[in-house]
């Protein structure tokens, strides 16, 4: 989900931060072409005259253009940083932010050695501040308006921006909420993203690799499943007036690997509130619950979640309540990001244990 709730369902955005004079906080070095130690590639360090550059890569109606390999890049968001991480490009990484949950399993010791500049959303003024030669994040809210800056305040910086395609493809974002599907996201487009990433690195095979690691895991999840006729429904946050998944993100991802179908398949919203009356008269077959570890919303870990299910009168007589079928994923395997596929994973394992598919 988007930056606003850091990965989930958004909350009012804060006002902008009063920025001081870029010029204050940009070395010359930046502005040039990147500074930091060398970083490497599959073959050798990265020159900063690297063969093959400049390279452009088309994201979100932009031109993203980089002159070298960035040896000083700002993920602002989890599923950027998890992707860098998992392309071997830590020493090339000047920090990162927005967090909601523990990093992925295999990326602890490559996190640990890159700077994090926020566990929520930083200020423009601590970004500049890492002297970044690339900047990527995993939302337009963090990217844009109202977010840390736009895309066009860091390009004028000589800074260039990458938003993952997964929030731009086939979605509008222009409302109050986390955006209205009128395309299915795909995992191609996650794919999509890991091979932009890979080649403004000039670390494709690495790309090439992770995508073939990812396509082969959801082949081995997946095979000879068989859900059709049982219903999900996702629970990001809050207890109030939960966010559920609608039809079309990670989630319909998910729902559609695993052959099931999603009983908030009629809003195309991203993360609709709906009221708990909802809920219960749809009576899905299980319950898909965030497991979180930020803390700005209610019911962020699964285990509130599951404390409020069984004790409240709406919704403790629900059948996936009655029979404890719950599927606890991380707050990223419910975003559009690599740990998607890790959901799908969880997602199938969870039915099959349940005697639900086949």
């Amino acid at each position: 989900m988007s930056a606003a709730g850091p990965v989930g369902p958004r909350r009012p955005l804060l006002s902008r931060r009063a920025l001081r004079a870029p010029g204050l906080l940009l070395s010359g070095a930046l502005l040039a072409s990147g500074c930091g130690s060398g970083a490497a590639t599959d073959d050798a360090a990265a020159p900063a005259d690297a063969a093959g550059y400049p390279r452009t890569v088309r994201d979100c109606g932009h031109d993203v253009r980089v002159t070298a390999p960035p040896r000083r890049a700002v993920s602002l968001n989890q599923g950027t940083t998890e992707i860098l991480l998992s392309l071997g490009l830590a020493d090339r990484m000047a920090g990162t932010a927005t967090w909601t949950d523990p990093v992925m399993k295999g990326l602890e010791k490559a996190n640990s050695e890159v700077p994090r500049l926020a566990d929520d959303m930083p200020s423009f003024e601590t970004v500049l501040d890492a002297e970044p030669d690339f900047v990527a994040a995993s939302f337009a809210s963090t990217l844009g308006t109202g977010g840390v800056a736009t895309r066009d305040r860091f390009t004028e910086l000589g800074v260039p921006a990458y938003l993952s395609p997964s929030d731009c493809a086939g979605k509008d974002n222009s409302g109050d909420g986390d955006g209205v599907r009128s395309e299915p996201l795909t995992m191609d487009t996650v794919y999509g993203e890991v091979r932009d990433l890979a080649r403004l690195f000039d670390v494709e095979q690495r790309g090439e690799k992770l995508v073939a690691d990812l396509e082969s895991r959801v082949d081995r999840a997946t095979s000879g499943l068989d859900a059709s006729g049982v219903t999900l429904m996702y629970w990001f946050a809050n207890s109030t007036s939960p966010y559920l998944a609608g039809c079309c993100g990670a989630p319909g991802v998910i729902t559609r690997a695993v052959g099931a179908e999603n009983a908030m398949d009629d809003t195309h919203e991203e993360w609709p509130q709906v009221g708990w009356e909802t809920v219960a008269d749809r009576d899905p077959d299980v319950l898909v619950l965030g497991d979180l570890t930020r803390k700005s919303q209610t019911a962020e870990t699964a285990a509130k979640k599951i404390e409020f299910l069984e004790s409240d009168p709406v919704t403790r007589n629900m059948t996936a309540v009655r029979k404890k079928r719950y599927v606890l994923l991380s707050g990223q395997a419910m975003n559009p990001t690599i740990r998607t596929v890790e959901g799908v994973e969880q997602v199938a394992a969870a039915l099959r244990e349940f005697g639900l598919a086949k």
